[in-house]
């Protein structure tokens, strides 16, 4: 007998998970693959194979885990991926206790129904959701693959599965960056060929009234391009003596901030436009000197651009801003009758280190990149205190925007016209309509970041290689395995639950669709890898009970 085998006991698996804590950067996070190890020994396949089960090592401390059942008479692969990290519970105020205990929140919430939305208090009354932080984002989606492997394990099935949950998804993603690799090994090991990478990420509905079921062919890329403003600082009683890096900073952000330029459009689905994630003055304190270094993070999403291609639209942008911003600072040095301190320049961070290389030697910039490395904040911190410590010594550039990409990067991936995609959403809305009268819609990109922009890397103009080299921390704190993304060729889906309001208070899943359709529509999927997808007739149709 199964442990998972019932949506009961499905249920009660993710609520298992759900209390495990695991929010990014905890201690929870960290203690939580060694948790589902544990777990997973208790299938009958893997008390027999434990070598099929491993734990690999991704950073400050986490790690991910990884179970494989093969087949071995099976010629084709399934990667499932999840990720089982999740973000603050903070806004959850006095039920914050209760924000991992979804069957106590649920009840409790009932309490508290005046404050929500009245679409959440709906959904609330309807008693079809279950609430709780991880419920939709994504430990539902983790349950149904390990459901999956359990059952796939117990039956038999002549399908090789490779179930991997990353932590840090919600941050850089050094789970999956460092899974990869061994996703390659492991195909080097047992000769895989990777026939579909498939993912959990729940179904995001578009507004309040939004319920259709929608499966995912892509995901979406974002990438982000910042800058550091580097002013000329004076006494704030003279203040036309300088020039303030936040005044430098308000021409490339107006232009940057919902800049069509950076829209792209696919298969009918568009990018949502650019916009500034964090505006900061490098100064620790409040001093009567003006701020003459200011930085600025911006966030693109991309559908078909590389970085190559983001970085020279950038630069197009923050050019067309240092002119807007040179021609009002000289009508103002016109104006008041005083000399300029110098026109606004822009460069590449490539091309600040270049010039640092010559003036400070490239043993100076490697030993400030490690110290800085060691004692700052997280990488985006961490990537303008570089680039700000070089500016510092190379004054004689100031003023002047210096362009860069900071941590992290999330290529695109779109595999909708791959003939098994193809095939996939064929059986999954015919078999939505025919079990249970369940429109199912094929979305192209993903809009909620995923983990699979970390397969099926295409990029034959080498656009990479403009990131690398714009990045201050790379290959210090933060690498990308371009190659080895490059190796993990294959199709993409998305197939996860309905759920609402990620990232919210009033998170929460639809009970139907995570314990009683998802699963039979991640099986169909599989099936179909398998060359057994049935339509209504075969072994799918015979594991529903009529009426559901």
């Amino acid at each position: 007998m199964r442990q998972w085998g019932t949506p009961d006991s499905l249920r009660a698996l993710l609520c298992e998970l759900v209390g495990w804590h695991s929010r990014t950067l905890t201690e929870g996070e960290i203690e939580f693959a060694g948790k589902v190890y544990e777990k997973m020994k208790g299938v009958p396949y893997f008390r027999e194979n434990p070598a099929h089960l491993h734990l690999g090592d991704a950073d400050y401390g986490r790690r991910f885990f990884t179970a494989l059942y093969k087949h071995e008479k099976a010629e084709k692969t399934i990667v499932l991926i999840s990720h089982f990290d999740t973000v603050g519970t903070e806004e959850y105020g006095e039920l914050e206790a209760l924000a991992f205990s979804p069957e106590q929140l649920t009840r409790e919430l009932e309490n508290y129904i005046d404050e929500l939305y009245p679409d959440a208090q709906e959904d609330l009354k309807s008693g079809n959701y279950l609430w709780g932080r991880g419920t939709m984002d994504m430990k539902a989606g983790l349950a149904i693959h390990m459901q999956l492997i359990e059952k796939a394990a117990d039956e038999g099935w002549p399908v090789n599965l490779v179930l991997v949950t990353v932590p840090d998804e919600e941050v850089n993603s050094s789970g999956m960056r460092a899974a990869v690799v061994y996703l390659n090994e492991l195909k080097e090991k047992h000769g895989f060929d990777y026939t579909l990478f498939l993912n959990g990420e729940p179904v995001f509905s578009q507004n309040p009234t939004d319920t259709a079921y929608k499966v995912y062919s892509g995901t979406i890329g974002k990438i982000m391009p910042s800058a550091l403003f580097y002013g000329r600082e004076t006494h704030v009683g003279e203040p036309l003596s300088g020039i303030t890096s936040p005044f430098i900073a308000s021409f490339l952000t107006r232009k940057m901030e919902w800049n069509p330029m950076f829209k792209e459009a696919d298969l009918g689905e568009g990018t949502p436009l650019p916009v500034t994630l964090q505006q900061d003055d490098l100064r620790l304190n409040y001093s009567a000197q003006t701020p003459f270094g200011t930085v600025a993070l911006y966030n693109v999403f991309t559908m078909k651009k590389t970085a190559a291609d983001v970085m020279n639209a950038f630069e197009q942008v923050a050019l067309s801003a240092a002119a807007e911003c040179n021609q009002w600072y000289r009508e103002l040095c016109e104006r008041e009758g005083i000399p300029s301190v110098g026109e606004v320049g822009v460069l590449r961070y490539s091309e600040l280190v270049a010039y640092a290389e010559k003036k400070l030697g490239r043993e100076y910039i490697e030993s400030l990149k490690h110290d800085i490395a060691v004692h700052e904040g997280d990488d985006r911190e961490k990537s303008f205190r570089i680039a700000d410590t070089l500016m510092i010594n190379c004054q004689e550039l100031a003023p002047a925007m210096v362009i860069m990409f900071t941590p992290p990067y999330y290529p695109p991936v779109n595999t909708s016209s791959h003939p098994l995609v193809e095939e996939c959403m064929a059986a999954l809305v015919k078999s939505g309509k025919e079990h249970f009268e369940l429109p199912v819609e094929q979305v192209h990109y993903f809009n909620g970041i995923s983990d699979l922009s970390y397969v099926n890397y295409k990029d034959e103009n080498k656009g990479w290689a403009v990131y690398e080299k714009n990045t201050p921390v790379w290959d210090t704190t933060y690498t990308i395995p371009f190659a080895e993304m490059h190796k993990l060729e294959g199709p993409v889906l998305n197939v996860g639950p309905f759920g609402k309001d990620a990232h919210k208070r009033t998170e929460r899943l639809h009970i139907k669709s995570a314990f009683v359709k998802t699963p039979v529509f991640v099986e169909e999927v599989v099936r179909v890898v398998m060359g057994k997808g049935d339509g209504g007739t075969g072994p799918l149709s015979r594991i529903l009970k009529p009426g559901r």
